[in-house]
């Protein structure tokens, strides 16, 4: 059974940090690409970062550039996101993802999000 829990979510006020963690279970994980998204009231769903099992990463957002750091962690299935100087605006449900792609087949899970609050 595939399993992506994620923790570390909360209230922090603005300027603060929250490290999240996504821990994975039920797949290969090193097969898979894992990511995080968020999803503000009213907004779609948007990438905040992604990385490989090789340590491959990416940054979706500029706003987030700088801030936002996500990593891994192969013998504990686990990916974390690192979030420093957290603003306002970066309230938001958090989820984990896990992607991969085999010719036109394409197989992703989702956890079920963890609230992060920035508000003072």
């Amino acid at each position: 059974q595939v399993q992506l829990v994620e923790s570390g979510g909360g209230l922090v006020q603005p300027g603060g940090s929250l490290r999240l963690s996504c821990a994975a279970s039920g797949f290969t994980f090193s097969r898979y690409a894992m990511s995080w998204y968020r999803q503000a009231p009213g907004k779609e769903r948007e990438l905040v970062a992604a990385i490989t099992s090789a340590g491959g990463s990416i940054n979706s957002v500029d706003s987030m550039k700088g801030r936002f750091t996500i990593s891994i962690d192969n013998a504990k299935n686990t990916v974390y996101l690192q979030m420093n100087s957290l603003k306002p605006e970066d309230t938001a449900v958090y989820y984990c993802n896990a992607d991969r792609r085999v010719g036109v087949t394409v197989y992703t899970y989702w956890g079920q999000g963890t609230q992060v609050t920035v508000s003072s």
